[in-house]
């Protein structure tokens, strides 16, 4: 049996299900696929919990991470430029450490999938429940509902076409437009201080916190190819991007701080910047605008992720094992399903809080990033090899702030090798006479 894995397109954390061919990438037309992959329903939640875990010196994670979401742009783009046959994350980690890492990256990715999406659920539903009344049961009830819902959906073929991606960013990007422009009134200065109520340290929390807003560039890297003059346009593309989301996510998280104050750590700090702004109605807005990107979100991950699901199963045929003949395989909506149904129970019940839910996913997804820079450390030259020192550094950081959710990608890691050595097994006593 041979340690290769074959070089297919994969699934990222925000699948590009374009079709477009070489060189037909304008860059506007990249810019909004680029700011697409990195905005997200997270939006909707982690500035509150990042203002809970850091008070007003939250911003400073948010700059920090602005900075590096830039250094991780380079080094994905140069990856996607060097193996535009890698296809995609798990790729590009073979290509510097080997097949069984590469494995060990699909698996955490996708792993992260499964755990992130009764996360959404649950902002989703956290917006329902501000709007209609009621606690953390019915908060459980309605995100079950939604993952049940939107499950099924997919199950029947639902798919989120490219165009349907940009309109929920574009929904995304007005409705939180309107709640930091609109609310401007009530900002006071007061509210920054204390700046670092919980100490600096807690700067570090927040950090771990938002990095789910800021993983995204691996999924766009594989259309690094397809721009008509990637050397001109890419930096171009890039510097867009950076700027978009540095505008939305500074604007969001000042307005939080500074109309908010101590109402600041909420789950819904949009919908409290949308009352703000336009009365009781902002809390109706803002609850529609977060059923659909919810829906829109989880069935974007959730054919994405059966990609990469029929990757790792090491499918050679045409159409991946992750899908059926009408939506993702049974197995993989049925482990989306169990996980839902514990985690979501679990915050129901109270005995995990949201801000520890997030870190699942996000210790998944910084596990990837850690083997991405290595990888990317060992098979890139220059500027971008270089790049990857303070990325690995950042994301060591924070990995560290992740605590028990680290267990997750220990446990994928080791079972993924044990898996491995047990098939190798196999192979060596089919040979043998």
């Amino acid at each position: 049996m041979t340690d290769q894995i074959t070089m297919r397109p994969l699934a990222s954390r925000r699948p590009c299900p374009h079709r477009t061919g070489p060189g037909d990438l304008t860059t506007a037309r990249g810019a909004a696929l680029y700011v697409g992959a990195l905005l997200g329903p997270g939006l909707l939640l982690l500035p509150g919990i990042a203002a809970a875990e850091a008070g007003p010196a939250s911003i400073v994670a948010w700059l920090g991470l602005l900075g590096l979401s830039g250094v991780f742009a380079a080094v994905f783009s140069a990856l996607g430029q060097n193996y535009p046959q890698a296809g995609g994350v798990m790729g590009y980690v073979t290509a510097g450490l080997g097949p069984r890492a590469g494995r060990i990256a699909g698996w955490s990715f996708l792993s992260g999938v499964v755990a992130g999406a009764p996360v959404v659920c649950l902002i989703g539903a956290s917006y329902v429940v501000t709007f209609a009344g009621g606690g953390r049961l019915l908060r459980a009830g309605v995100a079950a509902a939604l993952l049940c819902a939107v499950l099924a959906l997919t199950a029947a073929g639902l798919r989120n076409s490219a165009r349907a991606q940009v309109a929920l960013v574009a929904l995304l990007a007005g409705v939180v437009a309107v709640a930091t422009a609109a609310s401007g009134g009530a900002a006071h200065i007061r509210n920054w201080s204390p700046f670092a109520p919980h100490g600096w340290l807690s700067i570090g929390h927040a950090a771990t916190t938002l990095m789910l807003s800021f993983v995204g560039w691996e999924a766009v890297a594989p259309l690094t190819t397809r721009f008509t003059n990637p050397s001109r346009q890419l930096p171009r593309v890039i510097a867009i991007a950076v700027a978009a989301t540095t505008v939305l996510y500074l604007g969001l998280a000042i307005a939080t701080i500074s109309v908010l104050g101590h109402r600041a750590a909420t789950t819904v700090p949009l919908a409290a910047l949308l009352r703000v702004a336009i009365g009781p109605a902002g809390t109706a807005m803002a609850a529609a605008a977060a059923v659909v990107l919810t829906a829109g979100a989880i069935n974007a991950y959730v054919n994405g992720a059966a990609l990469m699901w029929g990757q790792l199963a090491g499918s050679q045929r045409r159409k991946p094992r992750g899908t059926g003949r009408r939506g993702p395989a049974p197995l993989l909506l049925a482990s989306i399903a169990v996980a839902g149904v514990l985690l979501i129970t679990l915050d129901g019940l109270g005995l995990v809080s949201t801000s520890s839910l997030v870190l699942l996913p996000t210790a998944l997804f910084l596990t990837v990033y850690l083997a991405s820079m290595l990888s990317a450390r060992r098979v890139l030259h220059g500027r971008a090899s270089a790049a990857t020192i303070p990325a690995t550094a950042a994301v060591l950081v924070m990995l560290a702030y992740c605590g028990p959710a680290l267990l997750l990608p220990l446990v994928i890691a080791v079972t993924a090798g044990w898996t491995r050595i047990r098939s190798r097994a196999a192979c060596l006593g089919n040979r043998q006479p």
